[in-house]
């Protein structure tokens, strides 16, 4: 059967695929991420459907800081949630990073990688904005095209469940997130084959509850501190297995080659 073809650009394409996986989107807009946000608000307004049967439920913070407090918080409450960013945005999200990682939140970030203000604001692309992240935990996985953009976004929305490590998936600001294509769009039926259902139901069942109350954030000293930290060390071991594992799944349902890395000979 032929695949549906659109034209589209990256952050449509982004958007597209996230909305499928997410409950909770905490927004807040900023160049050149801010379409993305705007299509998952649109697409609610049209009562639009997730993976779940659902409405995704939007939330425009005061500021990129206030948008990733929410996703934490959302996180917590057993939510699968998203948002949206790019450039300074991104940086103002590093603190509430540090603790969605630690505690091994499947949440997804999907950023349009821009310039960081130095001695000017700038408004081109590149990866500065990432690259300030790579220690907070995040997994990270880029595109470099249209339909990488869709079909990457899948995976790291899957793998992310799976793993429970969260996943932030980026791609050139301008070039890609602007870019007009021709691209196989993925079907919501499509990717509902592909959710780790079993992995979903035990996120939820860890969500803050009075009825089965857990401990969250506490306050540690250094002679148990260490210890702790590397007992998130077997989820950061088994994601390459995890993404692995999807981009195979992605290349037989789309006939395009994905794998973590691709070798080419000369």
């Amino acid at each position: 059967m032929a695949r549906k073809l659109k034209t589209m650009d990256g952050n449509n394409a982004a958007a597209h695929v996230a909305y499928a996986f997410t409950d909770v989107a905490a927004i807040y807009p900023i160049t050149p991420s801010s379409v993305m946000a705007e299509h998952v608000d649109e697409w609610t307004a049209q009562n639009r459907k997730n993976l779940f049967g659902q409405t995704v439920k939007v939330a425009e913070m005061q500021s990129e800081g206030g948008a990733a407090g929410a996703v934490h918080g959302s996180l917590i409450a057993g939510a699968l949630t998203t948002t949206f960013t790019a450039s300074q945005g991104l940086l103002l999200m590093i603190p509430n990073m540090y603790k969605i990682a630690a505690e091994n939140l499947p949440c997804v970030m999907h950023v349009s990688a821009r310039a960081l203000a130095t001695h000017a604001l700038s408004i081109f692309g590149d990866h500065s904005d990432v690259m300030a992240c790579r220690q907070t935990g995040f997994a990270q996985l880029a595109s470099s095209s249209v339909q990488e953009c869709m079909d990457m976004a899948a995976v790291a929305h899957l793998s992310a469940i799976k793993s429970r490590v969260p996943f932030m998936h980026f791609f050139d600001g301008f070039r890609t997130s602007h870019e007009l294509q021709k691209i196989d769009v993925l079907e919501y039926g499509e990717l509902r084959k592909m959710i780790d259902m079993d992995a979903v139901r035990r996120f939820r069942a860890n969500a803050l509850n009075s009825e089965h109350p857990i401990m969250r954030s506490t306050v540690i000293n250094p002679d148990i501190a260490f210890q702790l930290r590397e007992a998130v060390n077997p989820y950061y071991e088994a994601v390459p297995e995890i993404v692995e594992g999807y981009m195979a799944q992605m290349s037989k349902l789309t006939g395009r080659t994905y794998n973590i890395f691709n070798y080419f000979l000369t």
